[in-house]
């Protein structure tokens, strides 16, 4: 009898943390509720910036490293300075990220060697809803479309099927797709 192993590859994902983390979580599932926090603060016109720093989760406040920022704002077509990314594409940005970092996890957990991995990410949106044109179209994005250009050590079905995984398990993919409760008030 021959055994055959999977080819170690290098796609800069530990999963056997995740893995690790997947199973701690299973034993104790309070540890995998968790909170995220982005603070927002105005700078002028319509160029806010926003940072993230604290969290709560695995049982108590976390942190990343550092505090991150990201500013936004709105171009110049619109009387705006353009000091960074509409938040509409922050949202854009948020889903290729999330969907890009499953690809490669989902391709190291399968043991598929990634070269390179492109996503464009295009959502198509009617602004005579946000200017108070026309109260029938809806202020947000009527379509999303994300495609992906992937050198990798496998066949096309499998890609497809690390994409389709990838897609099933991104929390950004869900947060734009489902439905979520938000609740905004002034203090």
């Amino acid at each position: 009898m021959t055994t055959t192993e999977t080819p170690a590859v290098d796609n800069g994902v530990n999963v056997d943390a995740l893995l690790g983390a997947r199973d701690h979580m299973t034993e104790m599932p309070e540890l995998a509720q968790f909170t995220w926090r982005a603070d927002c603060e105005w700078v002028n016109g319509t160029h806010s910036r926003t940072t993230v720093e604290k969290f709560s989760g695995a049982g108590g406040e976390q942190s990343h490293r550092q505090p991150y920022s990201a500013d936004t704002d709105h171009p110049e077509l619109f009387a705006s300075a353009d000091n960074g990314p509409t938040p509409p594409e922050m949202l854009l940005i948020g889903l290729a990220g999330c969907l890009t970092a499953g690809v490669a996890s989902v391709a190291t957990h399968r043991g598929v060697q990634l070269r390179s991995v492109k996503a464009t990410v295009e959502a198509n949106m009617d602004l005579a809803g946000i200017l108070g044109i026309d109260s029938d179209v809806r202020n947000g994005f009527s379509a999303i479309s994300v495609r992906y250009d992937i050198d990798a050590d496998a066949t096309r079905a499998e890609l497809e099927g690390i994409v389709a995984q990838s897609q099933k398990r991104s929390a950004a993919f869900d947060v734009i797709a489902n439905p979520t409760s938000i609740v905004v008030e002034v203090n």
